[in-house]
C-alpha cells in the first residue's frame, strides 16, 4: 500500500469514527437519532425533532482547522475514484446542516468539540470551506441544530463573535 493510500483509508476511517463520536454524542443527550445507510445520500445521520427531521452532513474538521461543505467527491482509501455523482457545496436541499467533529487527539478523543454551522448560513456564506476559527460561536452550540431550520434565528445569530 502507498503511502497516500494508507492516508486515505486513515481519512476515511477519521471520517466513519466522527459521524459514530456524533451520533454518541447525540444519542447521550436523548436525541432520537439514526445513521443514514444510504451511500448515496447527501447527509449521514437523521435527528427527530417534534414532528420535523433534521438532516445532518457531519464533516472532519482538518488539520487546517477547517470545515469543508463540498460533496460528490470520493475520499478516503477510493479518493482517486470518481463516479456519477456531481460536485456540490452544501445547501438547503442536501441537508438542514452540517456539523464539523474535531478530536483534539489522533489516537482517540482527549477533547471532541462540534461546530453547528446551518446550511441557511452557509448558502449565505457562499464558500465551499470555513476555518472554524472563524466561527468560534458555532462551537458545541445545540441550540444550532434544534433550531438550523428557523431561518429568522440563523440569519441574526452571530456566528463570528468571540
Amino acid at each position: 500500500m502507498t503511502q497516500e493510500q494508507e492516508r486515505g483509508r486513515l481519512a476515511s476511517a477519521t471520517g466513519f469514527a466522527n459521524e459514530s463520536r456524533f451520533l454518541g454524542a447525540l444519542l447521550g443527550r436523548g436525541y432520537n437519532a439514526s445513521k443514514v445507510d444510504l451511500p448515496h445520500s447527501t447527509y449521514d445521520i437523521v435527528v427527530e425533532l417534534e414532528n420535523d427531521i433534521i438532516r445532518v452532513q457531519v464533516k472532519t474538521v482538518g488539520r487546517a482547522r477547517s470545515v469543508s461543505f463540498t460533496g460528490g467527491t470520493r475520499g478516503g482509501a477510493d479518493r482517486t475514484y470518481r463516479s456519477d455523482e456531481k460536485y456540490y457545496v452544501q445547501s438547503t436541499e442536501t441537508s438542514d446542516i452540517v456539523v464539523g467533529v474535531e478530536s483534539l487527539q489522533s489516537n482517540g478523543e482527549a477533547q471532541v468539540d462540534f461546530y453547528f454551522i446551518p446550511t441557511l448560513f452557509i448558502e449565505r456564506l457562499g464558500q465551499g470551506s470555513l476555518s472554524v476559527n472563524r466561527i468560534p460561536a458555532a462551537k458545541n452550540r445545540w441550540d444550532l441544530l434544534n433550531r438550523c431550520k428557523d431561518k429568522e434565528f440563523v440569519d441574526s445569530f452571530d456566528f463570528f463573535k468571540k
